[in-house]
């Protein structure tokens, strides 16, 4: 096998969390991220549910966008770069 990249192996996880789980923030908390992370949750859970769908549009957007990057620019966007947001 190729060369691996350190944090590289949090990519799927993220992303896939950020496709099922998106609406919750579930995958931005796995990423550190525990700002970002109570926002999505707070607003799914505050607005009924009514923002869940919005939330979810977005983790859907960024588990995708986390899954279609190289493992290299998914560590230094994400990891090194601390990138919150898309």
């Amino acid at each position: 096998m190729g060369t691996s990249v350190p944090g590289a192996e949090k990519k799927l996880v993220a992303g896939l969390l950020g496709i099922l789980l998106g609406a919750f923030g579930i995958h931005k908390f796995y990423l550190g991220y525990t700002t970002a992370g109570l926002i999505m949750l707070l607003v799914s859970l505050l607005t009924c549910g009514v923002g869940a769908s919005i939330m979810g549009i977005i983790g859907l957007v960024e588990g995708i966008v986390y899954l279609t990057k190289s493992d290299e620019d998914f560590v230094e966007t994400y990891l090194e770069g601390r990138k919150e947001w898309f």
